[in-house]
């Protein structure tokens, strides 16, 4: 009797998600596999070709995040839900990619945005589960990680397989060090000078602080919070306590691969 009670327990607790491992460690294999960190730790790309030969690990740990429950999800705590979310952006997006690597090998795509179809972009597709529905990366992003959590930095975390995006870590955001984790990822996207930096020509910035400025709640200000990171010298550093000019880089679409580094 007691057996057939803990087998009860067992399955109950994994049923309810009470048993997901909210270290990640399926999706930090993966990363640590595949992602190729380089220029000081400031930059990454991913052999997705390598990923697309070895796909195993990854649709295992997507099957682990689509099992989850809106029921399950909400039991979490906050940071546990966000790292949940952007992990599950970020490794959806590697599924988008090897899934059409065809399409890259042979020249037909050279970006995510390639993978898109007449009247829908890529983002829009909806082709995987999470929380109990068919969802897109649109809705992760922009309906339920923006919506839900007042937190900025998800911006320099969020990665769409380009080159100027934000570097892809080579582990799993995890809820104990997920503000530790965010924290590094924008001060390390601000500090790569070829994204973000201050030049004789005011600050210049990625496109990413374009398109969500308004997340940010009034940039110049949270910019100046992170003063050490874009700013190289005192000078650069005095810059940002003026009314300083912004300007936004061109975005590189080009797939975050070894090939185009």
């Amino acid at each position: 009797m007691k057996y057939w009670l803990i087998l009860l327990i067992l399955f109950t607790s994994a049923s309810t998600g009470q048993g997901f491992d909210h270290s990640h460690s399926a999706y930090s294999d993966v990363l640590q596999r595949f992602v190729i960190v380089y220029d000081g730790g400031m930059k990454s790309v991913v052999n997705y070709r390598k990923l697309a030969g070895n796909p195993k690990s990854l649709n295992n740990y997507l099957t682990q995040l689509s099992e989850i429950s809106s029921a399950d999800y909400k039991q979490w705590s906050e940071s546990e839900q966000l790292a949940f979310l952007i992990n599950a952006y970020n490794a959806f997006t590697l599924k988008l990619i090897i899934d059409h690597i065809d399409m890259f090998e042979s020249g037909d795509a050279k970006s995510i945005r390639d993978l898109g179809g007449f009247f829908s972009s890529p983002w829009e597709k909806s082709f995987f589960k999470l929380l109990g529905e068919k969802r897109s990366l649109d809705w992760l992003e922009h309906e339920k990680i923006r919506v839900d959590f007042n937190e900025p930095r998800i911006h320099a975390a969020l990665v769409c397989a380009a080159m100027s995006c934000p570097k892809l870590r080579s582990e799993a955001y995890i809820a104990s060090e997920l503000d530790a984790q965010l924290e590094e990822q924008m001060n390390t996207f601000l500090s790569d000078n070829d994204k973000n930096g201050i030049d004789t020509s005011g600050v210049y910035l990625s496109k990413i602080f374009d398109w969500y400025g308004e997340d940010f709640n009034n940039l110049k200000n949270y910019l100046r919070g992170y003063s050490k990171a874009l700013a190289d010298s005192q000078t650069e550093r005095e810059t940002l306590q003026g009314d300083f000019s912004i300007r936004y880089l061109n975005y590189d679409w080009s797939l975050n691969s070894p090939e185009n580094r």
